[in-house]
């Protein structure tokens, strides 16, 4: 019986992998085309502009329904007991937090230099609201490991999305573009998510309930905050330091450089809380069923991250134009930072699993205290390329020993995690020489992109090719 209960559960995890990987696929492929359009019609002032109210939003989204909705996603409790009390938690704070960013926007916007951003603040602050509002329908889908309905919600809020950005971008609205979509895109997935769900709880309040939800969320909420302060305090230096138009060209490069954590590790994190939470009763199992994610995730993190890395200039280049140059300055070292944080994301989720939010939230504080002044050291010093530096090197040396004295009671220690990755990192050492090699012998960006590209990326196939029967396996399965 315990055998079929796991097979079951892993062709629910593995099918919804997939359809979480086609999702994330599809996104950011759009959104990189996208991306490269808008950045054409925008000018790095404007797109500096948006940065600034995306960073205030960002900021306020981490803790816009307290993380109570998590509570929804693990807990072995009837849904329809919480869903209600989690209803008017999620709307109630949303709705506040709204009318604290309008009151509060020309603050925020002063605080970092642009005050110009005050208007797109303001409007870009309803999405909380909308956040709220579908909060409990997302937890349900992510419960029940329906990415496919996700997939749905998400193809035509971008559809609809996008055709917002290019038409206003196109009649010149600038910044103004890239908010009304954020407005259009959040209404329309609410409502495909709606549609999906089987049933709808209304608003209800139970105050032990309130408590029990609050005394979970409340901590990872705070840690959500705090993950949202440590990857946007870098923007708020920047913007602060060197100004708006590098803060423009900072934004395009940290975009760039988070497209590994969008396309593998989304669609990995979809799925892993519920995953990890169904199989943590069963410590060797829980071990086994994270390391298992890491190696995966690492087979299709590494190579990309390293062409990001070695081709950062050429890419920025051909692709977003000469304007843009600058943005691949601190691409490269971004990316390290990128790769770093499709693991630890992993990690976040199996402690969440484990009922560990308070040491979740401890690790985000340490985390963030420790970035801030080396942040500001970097950008006096180094300009863009100091504050990238800055952030990997936190990363590398107070958060990744704090992650694992977090995993020490569940036996991940730090040589069977290296042991899980040890050959794609090496498929990606092997990659930087073959693009290094490449970079000597071609000088134009195109053919560099293109030739570094392809031998760098069949050098990586050669050197995990032992891996294939794992990957092979996973299909298999899913397909069952």
């Amino acid at each position: 019986m315990a055998r079929a209960v796991t097979a079951g559960l892993e062709r629910k995890v593995t099918s919804a992998i997939r359809w979480s990987a086609v999702n994330s696929l599809v996104q950011r492929l759009g959104q990189v085309g996208v991306g490269v359009l808008v950045a054409r019609l925008v000018a790095p002032e404007q797109f500096g502009v948006f940065a600034v109210a995306l960073v205030v939003m960002n900021i306020v989204m981490s803790i816009s329904e307290m993380g109570v909705s998590v509570a929804l996603v693990r807990t072995e409790r009837p849904v329809e007991e919480l869903a209600p009390t989690v209803t008017t938690l999620s709307i109630a704070s949303g709705a506040l937090l709204c009318l604290v960013c309008v009151l509060g926007a020309p603050w925020f916007a002063g605080a970092m230099g642009t005050p110009q951003a005050t208007g797109v603040i303001q409007l870009m602050s309803l999405s909380l609201v909308v956040a709220g509002v579908s909060a409990v329908p997302g937890a349900l889908l992510q419960r029940e490991f329906r990415q496919d309905h996700k997939f749905v919600a998400d193809t035509s809020a971008f559809v609809v999305g996008t055709t917002v950005t290019v038409v206003l971008a196109l009649l010149g609205f600038g910044a103004w573009s890239l908010a009304w979509a954020r407005i259009a895109t959040n209404l329309v997935s609410t409502g495909v998510m709606f549609a999906y769900t089987e049933r709808w709880y209304r608003p209800g309040f139970d105050p032990r309930q309130a408590r029990e939800l609050l005394s979970f969320g409340l901590p990872l909420a705070g840690a959500s905050l705090l993950v949202f302060g440590v990857l946007n305090v870098d923007q708020i230096v920047v913007g602060s330091v060197l100004g708006t138009v590098q803060l423009g060209y900072y934004l395009l490069a940290f975009n760039l450089a988070n497209w590994p954590v969008a396309a593998f590790s989304q669609p990995v994190r979809s799925v892993s809380l519920a995953a990890f939470s169904q199989v943590r009763d069963d410590p060797a199992l829980f071990a086994r069923t994270f390391a298992r994610a890491l190696r995966l995730l690492a087979l299709a993190t590494v190579p990309a991250c390293v062409l990001l890395a070695v081709l950062a200039d050429p890419l920025v280049r051909v692709v977003y134009g000469e304007r843009w140059a600058p943005a691949a300055q601190a691409l490269a070292l971004l990316v390290a930072l990128g790769a770093l944080r499709v693991v630890l994301e992993l990690g976040y989720d199996y402690l969440a699993s484990a009922g560990r939010s308070r040491a979740i939230f401890v690790i985000h504080l340490v985390w963030l205290v420790a970035l801030v002044p080396l942040l500001a050291l970097g950008a006096h010093v180094g300009g863009l390329r100091g504050v990238a530096a800055a952030q990997s090197v936190v990363v590398l040396v107070v958060v990744v020993p704090a992650y694992l004295v977090a995993f020490r009671p569940y036996g991940l220690r730090a040589g069977v995690l290296g042991a899980a990755v040890a050959r794609p990192l090496l498929g990606g050492l092997v990659m930087v020489a073959v693009a290094l090699g490449v970079e000597q012998l071609v000088e134009a960006p195109l053919w560099r992109l293109l030739v570094s590209g392809a031998l760098a990326s069949l050098a990586y196939a050669a050197v995990v090719f032992p891996l294939r029967h794992e990957v092979l396996g996973l299909l298999r399965r899913s397909n069952a």
